[in-house]
């Protein structure tokens, strides 16, 4: 027997290790299982270069509640240690056997998947408990260990009777930690961060149904046969090459990652890539909603495949956080808990990697299937947008595929759009305007209006359009966009024609003035224009820039500043070709505010502004004028 003290830098590490190196208590059972496949894996490794003389066999690992005794047990049947490594590897806090081990065999192991890179981990396990015991008998032939420690700097190491290859560990759980003896927990916590570990592990046992026999009678009742019940998957998707994968298994898998998931994913993109760096994965494009609500379902970042956090911020390009996956790689540094990211080139590398990944993709599903792409632009569009506002990377590509939807469903990328209304909308100064619409029902007649002078009208209806039609003028020097309803018909592509006014210029001035007496001047700014006889006599329009700016505000990124704040402005235009225009020049005063009230509703309710008292108001009116 010997006893002696742990080799630490301060008197007593693990106070320090219970408070501040893991964020999450829960996480030292992580830490063991990896532990654990890691000796499995450094065992298949040297049996595989013929250095340990073993049978590798098929071995598990397996955790153990024993509920009445207050004990959890993680046991392997992978390479073991000697006292002397025990010594070596336990009580030198912070010295990593797995980094020592891919440093002996670094050019035969790189791809042995070996996890720990810290030396800390197995320390994790006096986070839940008051008392840590190591059971271990090394493949080589030397007698077993027993490592016994009680949370203090003192251990005792004796040998042990242990026949059978492996390591035992032994966690007596504290008091307050009594939630890691209740096998729900255990299997929560295996199934969140050892769902894809390399090696099976075994948690309890389950009954399975045997196979019916081909001669079985009638009445036959289905037998069931004790099996050990493995919890994780050794061999998940990510870890084959793509070609080895039909579109199933990937749909498969996405549901084997997000089983509360009804919908399947429109797409996937496999990351598989092994310079400069190392990363496998997949990632699945699911249905999007245009409000950019917080997703539950997540990009899971994994290390070797154990799972490490679903924060991917700093990996994943911002713009495609909002994806689902699996990413996988040995070479993103995190911190000595694995559970933060530490700024690192290699992660630039990786984000500027997986953004090209999907760029490349979108590209071939464009080429290959465009009338497939099209069908699922309005799923997609949130993503590629804020793509193309956030990764200047991504926005250099976006021009093959992302599409400009019209409101008869027709779908063009820029280049196209260009092409397509170069000869009916360019105004007079010779500058192209795209007109669009944000909601194709309340914008209705705005749209009909464009429609009857044979422009096309594009449907732009996401949240934060107003800032990529900022990005596109900006970048295309003969392009702006404008909103149907910012203008009358005549206004929005200005041309070399001018309509005449029907009306003198001092009956103008009359009619406005007119008009301004019973129009709120707070909201609107009236404006008298000479337009079609048969256009709207009233039209309330929205000016561009100012509502424009005001949409940025409100999303954030751009706009003017307060601007968001601001209470909504309209332009009242009225058409003094039209008729009403002479009526109410003609009118008595009562009839004038009469005509003028009913009008201006008329036009609210174009643009939906009609709501509450003042709508009430209104069918009382007009159920008044047609007595």
């Amino acid at each position: 027997m010997s006893t002696g003290k742990i080799n630490v830098s301060v008197e007593n590490i693990f106070p320090l290790i219970k408070k501040f190196l893991y964020s999450d208590h829960e996480i030292f059972l992580r830490e063991l299982v990896s532990n654990a496949t890691d000796a499995t894996l450094k065992l298949k490794h040297l049996t595989n270069i013929g250095e340990a003389k073993v049978e590798y066999g098929n071995p598990i690992i397996e955790v153990k509640i024993d509920k009445e005794a207050k004990k959890l047990h993680i046991i392997d049947q992978g390479i073991g240690m000697t006292a002397d490594e025990v010594e070596k590897y336990i009580n030198q806090v912070a010295f990593s056997g797995a980094e020592e081990f891919l440093e002996k065999y670094k050019d035969s192991a790189k791809d042995a998947g070996i996890i720990g890179h810290f030396g800390l981990g197995f320390y994790s396990a006096f986070m839940v408990a008051e008392k840590v015991e190591i059971i271990t008998k090394s493949f080589k032939n030397e007698p077993a260990a027993h490592w016994t420690c009680d949370g203090s700097p003192e251990f005792t190491l004796v040998e042990s009777d242990k026949k059978e290859r492996g390591t035992e560990i032994i966690l007596h759980i504290a008091e307050d930690s009594t939630e890691f003896l209740e096998e729900y927990r255990i299997r929560e916590l295996l199934t969140k961060y050892n769902k894809f570990m390399p090696v099976p592990i075994k948690f309890g046992t389950k009954q399975e149904a045997l196979p019916k026999p081909e001669d079985a009678p009638e009445d036959y009742k289905t037998e069931y046969q004790e099996v050990d019940n493995i919890i994780n998957n050794p061999n998940p998707a990510w870890t084959k090459q793509p070609t080895d994968l039909t579109d199933e298994d990937y749909k498969n898998f996405y549901r084997e990652l997000y089983p509360m998931q009804f919908d399947e994913p429109l797409f996937h993109i496999h990351l598989n890539v092994d310079y400069p760096f190392n990363l496998t994965g997949i990632l699945y494009f699911p249905k999007l909603d245009a409000n950019l609500q917080v997703q539950k379902d997540k990009i899971q970042l994994y290390q070797n495949q154990v799972f490490v956090t679903d924060n991917v911020e700093g990996i994943v390009p911002e713009f495609l956080v909002m994806l689902r996956g699996v990413i996988d790689s040995p070479d993103i540094p995190l911190n000595v808990s694995r559970s933060y990211l530490q700024a690192d080139g290699n992660v630039k590398k990786i984000s500027n990697y997986i953004t090209r990944k999907v760029s490349d993709k979108l590209k071939s599903l464009f080429n290959e299937n465009r009338e497939d792409f099209e069908k699922k632009w309005n799923d997609i569009k949130i993503v590629l947008e804020y793509g193309m506002l956030s990764e200047p990377k991504f926005y250099e590509k976006a021009g093959d595929f992302v599409l400009y939807p019209t409101t008869d469903d027709k779908y063009y990328t820029l280049a196209e759009l260009k092409e397509a209304i170069k000869d009916t909308q360019t105004d007079k100064n010779g500058k192209l305007v795209a007109l669009y619409a944000s909601n194709k029902e309340s914008q209705h007649a705005y749209i009909e209006a464009a429609k009857s002078k044979g422009y096309q009208v594009l449907l732009l209806d996401s949240p934060i359009v107003s800032h990529l039609i900022q990005k596109l003028e900006q970048d295309n020097e003969n392009l702006t966009f404008t909103r149907v309803d910012s203008d009358h018909i005549e206004k929005l592509i200005q041309k070399d024609e001018e309509q005449i006014s029907k009306l003198s210029d001092e009956e103008k001035e009359n009619l406005k003035t007119t008009i301004e007496t019973f129009v709120p001047k707070e909201n609107y700014t009236v404006q008298v224009e000479a337009m079609d006889s048969h256009a709207a006599p009233f039209i309330i329009t929205q000016p561009e820039f100012m509502r424009r700016m005001k949409e940025m505000s409100q999303t954030g990124g751009g706009g003017m500043f307060g601007m968001g704040n601001f209470p909504d402005m309209y332009n009242l235009v009225v058409n003094t070709n039209s008729e009403l225009a002479s009526t109410i020049l003609n009118a008595d005063e009562n009839a004038k505010e009469s005509l003028v009230k009913q009008a201006l509703d008329l036009a609210k309710i174009s643009q939906g502004l009609l709501k509450g008292e003042e709508l009430t108001a209104f069918v009382k009116r007009s159920f008044e004028l047609i007595k």
